[in-house]
């Protein structure tokens, strides 16, 4: 294990009087100075056992590339949420053997199916601190667009070193804004398959109607199984490969879970930005989160009447609607929460305090006063465009639209050294290039990528003209419906609909694509110079931002030091620590919530409708009395969901939560309402967060949907 503490004044406060449990997204670096606050916590484990990362149990977490899991078995049998496999599950259904709606469970090894060409399993190897390395390059350079390539060219040769054993992917991490740097290597496992996932009426009981809601009642859980060449190795998928073999996995609990107990979440929690500036949370609040909300919700209701017509397109579009559907909701629920707590007024007040703070400082504070000016001009340059840059971003990420961009861009970074190709488009990268093309089949049908470039078009047609591009006008040839029409009814007879030809499209050189009569990669050619053009002036304020933000976030986290509060980066999509206990709250109207919910409550939910369709199976059971052994002697009955105080994001779906001796007692899948806002302002009396209960989870599959030979390799065979 490469490990080093920088030192950092994060470090420094992680062990203040401020750490306690709940607040917190711990970097692994801090776990030594929060030690005390964990044994404090009720930890039962020596902390010292959670440093190491790649021993047990922390090394049984992985990630998912944008969900969490663990190892549950040495077979190499994986754990993660319903919602984290619904691409997967979605990729392998059809309108005729729907596994969202039916589930699915392989009897055999040999009847597990791939999870699609692009899944991956991410097992951490080593963390490496690399600061002074990366930050002697950036301070090297002269101007803001040198200092971006600067840290590009660190980045790639950081990157190359970690990589050069085979079987390897390799990521540098940024912290506190530049403060700190650090390069993760995984084990990248791509050979990803399919085990069991409850039918939907278990694994997303409750839909959107529930989401982010309690009480909850939802079996968010499903199982993949990583796979390797015969040699131990990472592979592609095979039929002759074998299961990993881990060298930790967790083991279920053995002690019932109860109010007040003490759990802890490992996982990889996507982004907070609780350091952002409050210029930047302004902006959030009045125009970001509202007009994305806003066309969000348009596009469900454009592909879900679509869907009602069409069952392919409902199908397909299944895995795009839920993420629609659920980033419109939460970022409602945001919206809501910041009116609620008045967050817009706490940011500005808290940013005027460290501001005065720094004044007070006298010389020692300029730099960090001069970094924060030029950082709110950063940020008001960039909303001058905001809207034209959305339209032209959402367009430009339709299937076909994307497919050319993105064809076209790999053949012109194909003509450089790997090392100066850009970043996304080097040897690496095209595995999961060449993947994407192969599974979009499976989540594209012609007329609704029509609708969807209809829809993204007609509002670009609507912008100021400050706000067009002179590439689109010129492609476009119009500024109406007429225009927008015309088009479509081009790009509707490209060929990179089929897969043969994308196929053919991926090992193309530029010249091919410069000489193309396709429309789609008409397009591409037509607007790449601006794109790239649009691409150099985000670098350069990229650049000017690696100059600003290092020094206004240390002054930031010193000021946070200073007033006795923990200290600890946002989340970045790196490996994170977090505890606390099991616990209810009380909602807004004074209602008491409990922390568990009941099996009973299951069925007393049931409307026999979309989404609280429950299995007769299950209900029949309940009415049963059939606990199977698994009932909690205080509930007297199964739990089904539980809540705890622990601080996460989204990424951290999928999570193990450990208890105090390092045990599985359930896998978090959600937060509440209330929590929501927690991604800018943390409330320790209302962020709660939902988990699926263990004891439930196996309860299905021994009750509802019988998986008798996976609870076997679980180490908890089937009681009755």
């Amino acid at each position: 294990m490469r490990r080093s503490i920088p030192t950092l004044v994060l470090a420094l406060a992680a062990a203040s009087a401020g750490v306690h449990a709940a607040e917190g997204m711990w970097v692994p670096q801090q776990l030594p100075e929060i030690s005390a606050a964990l044994k404090k916590a009720g930890l039962k484990l020596n902390p010292a056992q959670l440093a190491n990362l790649t021993g047990d149990p922390l090394g049984a977490v992985v990630s998912l590339g944008g969900c969490t899991a663990s190892f549950v078995s040495q077979q190499g049998l994986v754990a993660t949420n319903h919602h984290c496999a619904y691409g997967a599950i979605q990729l392998n259904s059809t309108p005729e053997n729907n596994l969202m709606r039916d589930g699915f469970n392989a009897a055999t090894r040999q009847e597990e199916i791939t999870a699609g060409p692009n899944a991956r399993i991410f097992a951490l190897d080593s963390i490496e601190d690399v600061t002074d390395r990366v930050k002697a390059a950036i301070d090297a350079a002269d101007g803001a667009l040198a200092r971006t390539a600067a840290l590009d060219a660190i980045e790639k040769q950081l990157i190359a070193d970690c990589e050069a054993d085979a079987g390897y992917r390799c990521r540098l991490y940024s912290f506190l804004g530049g403060n700190a740097y650090r390069l993760f290597r995984n084990l990248e496992i791509r050979d990803v398959r399919l085990v069991y996932a409850p039918p939907g009426s278990v694994g997303a009981y409750g839909g959107e109607i529930d989401n982010w809601m309690w009480p909850r009642h939802t079996g968010d859980f499903a199982f993949y199984r990583a796979y390797v060449g015969q040699d131990g190795k990472p592979a592609a998928f095979s039929e002759d490969n074998v299961p990993y073999s881990p060298r930790h996995w967790l083991k279920i609990a053995d002690k019932p879970l109860g109010p007040g107990d003490f759990v802890m979440v490992a996982g990889y929690p996507g982004r907070t930005n609780r350091y952002a500036l409050a210029g930047e949370f302004e902006q959030t609040e009045q125009w970001t989160y509202p007009i994305i909300s806003r066309h969000y919700k348009a596009l469900i209701a454009l592909v879900d009447a679509r869907g009602k017509q069409d069952p392919e397109i409902e199908v397909k579009y299944a895995s795009t609607m839920r993420g629609w559907e659920n980033t419109a909701k939460n970022f409602d629920g945001q919206l809501e929460g910041f009116a609620r707590i008045g967050a817009a007024d706490s940011k500005r007040k808290e940013e005027e305090a460290v501001l005065a703070w720094l004044a007070s400082r006298g010389d020692e504070g300029r730099a960090a006063l001069d970094a924060h000016a030029a950082l709110v001009t950063l940020n008001d340059g960039e909303n001058a465009s905001r809207e034209r840059d959305l339209v032209f971003r959402m367009f430009n990420g339709t299937s076909t639209v994307s497919t050319a961009i993105r064809l076209y861009r790999l053949a012109i970074e194909r003509g450089k050294p790997d090392a100066e190709r850009e970043q996304g488009f080097q040897e690496r990268d095209w595995p999961g290039i060449e993947g994407g093309l192969a599974q979009m089949d499976r989540r594209y049908v012609p007329a609704m990528d029509r609708e969807l470039q209809h829809y993204w078009l007609s509002e670009y047609i609507k912008l100021p003209d400050a706000q067009r591009l002179p590439a689109i006008d010129a492609w476009l040839g119009g500024n109406d419906e007429a225009a927008v029409e015309r088009a479509l009814d081009a790009l509707a007879t490209t060929g990179l609909g089929d897969a043969a030809e994308r196929t053919r499209w991926f090992s193309a050189d530029r010249k091919a694509f410069e000489d193309s009569k396709d429309p789609a990669i008409r397009y591409a050619v037509a607007t790449m110079p601006m794109l790239l053009e649009l691409e150099q002036a985000q670098k350069t304020r990229a650049g000017e931002r690696l100059a600003a933000l290092p020094v206004y976030l240390q002054a930031v986290a010193d000021y946070r030091g200073s007033q006795g509060g923990a200290v600890y980066p946002d989340a970045n999509s790196s490996l994170r620590i977090t505890f606390g206990s099991v616990m209810g709250y009380t909602k807004l109207d004074g209602t008491r919530q409990q922390p568990f919910t009941r099996l009973e409550e299951v069925a007393a939910k049931a409307t026999g409708e979309e989404p609280f369709d429950a299995p007769q199976a299950l209900l029949d059971a309940v009415a049963a009395k059939r606990h199977g052994g698994l009932a909690d002697r205080r509930l007297r009955t199964v739990p089904v969901n539980f809540l705890s105080n622990l601080d996460v994001t989204g990424g951290n779906s999928g999570s193990p939560v450990l208890d105090a001796q390092g045990r599985l007692v359930g896998l978090l899948f959600d937060m509440n309402w209330e929590a929501v806002v927690s991604n800018w302002v943390f409330d320790a009396d209302m962020t709660r967060t939902i988990s699926v209960d263990q004891r439930y989870m196996r309860w299905i599959m021994q009750e509802v949907y019988p998986a008798p030979a996976l609870l076997g390799e679980l180490g908890v065979p089937a009681k009755r």
